[in-house]
């Protein structure tokens, strides 16, 4: 649910004090706050298409992804976002990664399986807007390591990420939503492995969850050139394998 940005009167005492941002150092221009109270600020020096990004890295595509402080609403609270001009859909998505990745309030986030769970639920809010950041080839190209039994910790590899995705749109696909995955896993936390999370939301035993995923790759109709090999989001259209830097 969207909430309509409220302008604050342009006055010293109406501005709120710049954030501190995770990586951007250029000017910071205060835009406004939502009903909700979420202030919001930009680049100037990109004009009017960048209202409310940074360009990060100097891109404008949005190739430059997103960035938060923590894993909460008190540490995260600076959220950046890439500018992507002309398609306002990416900046969505890349909010929706770091945002997601708040809402974990300190579990998953920063490890391979939070990685995935944040891009997923980029993927679903922004239409998959954010395509070309697939990461299931590269997996795919190293040979399938397997990180359902362990999870890595770090949300940079596209190995670990990418089996992580693969893993939870097979998991959709056997009908267990988005949301109640998202619950379980941060309910499990940092200990936590994709394996027991298959455990945990459909009762069969762990040492299952792998052999079975490997299994079901190996099915009809499982496209592995996206990050929803299983087709959980409906058909999809194979992209290109570029790796852009990961949301963090």
């Amino acid at each position: 649910m969207s909430h309509p940005l409220r302008v604050r009167p342009h006055s010293h005492a109406a501005i709120p004090p710049v954030p501190a941002w995770p990586s951007y150092t250029g000017t910071s221009q205060y835009v406004g706050t939502s009903k909700s109270g979420v202030s919001v600020w930009c680049d100037p020096s990109l004009g009017a298409p960048a209202l409310i990004v940074f360009a990060l890295g100097g891109a404008t595509d949005g190739t430059g992804g997103a960035d938060h402080n923590g894993c909460d609403y008190t540490t995260g609270a600076q959220i950046e976002v890439c500018a992507a001009f002309g398609n306002s859909m990416r900046c969505s998505a890349l909010f929706e990664a770091e945002l997601s990745e708040c809402s974990m309030n300190g579990n998953v986030c920063g490890l391979s399986a939070g990685e995935a769970l944040s891009r997923w639920c980029a993927m679903l809010i922004g239409n998959n807007a954010l395509a070309d950041f697939t990461s299931v080839p590269t997996w795919v190209q190293d040979r399938e390591p397997n990180w359902v039994n362990k999870t890595e910790d770090t949300d940079q590899d596209y190995n670990s990420i990418g089996c992580g995705m693969a893993f939870l749109s097979w998991l959709q696909k056997l009908g267990h939503p988005l949301p109640t995955i998202a619950q379980e896993m941060v309910k499990l936390g940092n200990a936590g492995t994709l394996e027991a999370l298959y455990a945990s939301i459909t009762g069969d035993a762990a040492r299952h969850a792998w052999p079975k995923f490997k299994a079901a790759l190996a099915g009809a109709g499982v496209s592995l050139t996206t990050d929803d090999p299983f087709g959980a989001m409906g058909p999809s259209t194979p992209t290109s394998t570029r790796t852009p830097t990961p949301t963090a």
